[in-house]
């Protein structure tokens, strides 16, 4: 995955635009759902005893859930969505290095250039995201260790970029 330019302005509308109809969505059609499963199948009690209901209004939540997920699945690839998907992705492949985030920063303490470069990517990564997502609490950390895993690779005498990452890097048998 290579690093994109996003507009954060546009991001961010996106962003919260998409929030709010996902929250107002899932409220809605778990409501929906539930009511309509209760009119159906519920148990009717007297007023003032418990209903019994909960299995029901419970289906109506993951129902709710599968369909906006089946909703968002097919619009991910719509103009509005550019910026939130591919935030997506990178948010899943920085996980995805956390993971081995240990073992890669061994080998990176040995000079391995494919763990530099994965380091480089991850850091880089991250203080993309925080500017795009105001996390600015963490990002003097992240740049910090940028700064010095740049020195680091400048002290080797190596040409590193982000822009060298694969996942496939991830595989390389010096950091499984």
């Amino acid at each position: 995955m290579k690093l994109q330019h996003v507009d954060k302005g546009t991001y961010r509308k996106n962003m919260n635009l998409f929030m709010v109809v996902l929250v107002l969505s899932l409220i809605l059609l778990s409501l929906s759902f539930g009511a309509g499963l209760i009119a159906l199948f519920g148990v009717e009690t007297t007023p003032g005893e418990p209903t019994g209901n909960f299995h029901l209004n419970l289906l109506g939540v993951i129902l709710a859930a599968i369909l906006c997920s089946a909703i968002v699945f097919q619009l991910k690839a719509k103009p509005f969505f550019t910026e939130i998907y591919y935030v997506w992705q990178l948010k899943q492949l920085q996980n995805r290095i956390y993971r081995k985030l240990i073992k890669i920063k061994a080998a990176a303490a040995n000079n391995d250039v494919n763990a530099l470069i994965i380091l480089l990517f991850y850091y880089t990564s991250l203080k993309q995201v925080y500017v795009l997502d105001d996390n600015t609490l963490t990002l003097a950390t992240v740049e910090q260790a940028l700064s010095q895993l740049q020195t680091q690779i400048q002290g080797q005498g190596l040409a590193l970029s982000a822009e060298q990452f694969t996942p496939e890097l991830l595989g390389s048998l010096s950091i499984v």
